[in-house]
């Protein structure tokens, strides 16, 4: 099975709101640090997001106050809420779990924010 399968993406207007989730098995979530990357087109990917196993939190300056993530380690999933979107939030979006020597990647999902 696919470790790591990210839905929620899709078309919003700059100054709404969407919800990414990121659904992982076949790994013991709660040891894993979570994060979401973002990678535009001809663009160098870089974290946007990050929860740690203990819930710390990290965001990229850009997204500070926009953005939240969250993790259930209940249901395996971790979430990006995407609050006030601007066009440069638009992106290609990657789940990550990360724990010592193991690095996964989800599939990414396209996230386009309209002007």
């Amino acid at each position: 099975q696919v470790p790591l399968v990210e839905s929620g993406g899709g078309l919003v207007q700059a100054g709404g709101s969407l919800r990414l989730s990121c659904a992982a098995s076949g790994i013991t979530f709660s040891s894993y640090v979570m994060a979401w990357y973002r990678q535009a087109p001809g663009e160098q990917r870089e974290l946007a997001a990050r929860i740690s196993s203990g819930g710390t939190t990290t965001y990229v300056d850009s997204v500070k106050g926009r953005f939240t993530i969250s993790r259930d380690n209940a249901k395996n999933t971790v979430t990006l809420q995407m609050n006030s979107v601007k066009p440069d939030d638009t992106a290609v979006y990657y789940c990550n779990a990360r724990w010592g020597l193991r690095n996964i990647w989800g599939q990414g999902t396209q996230v386009t924010v309209s002007s």
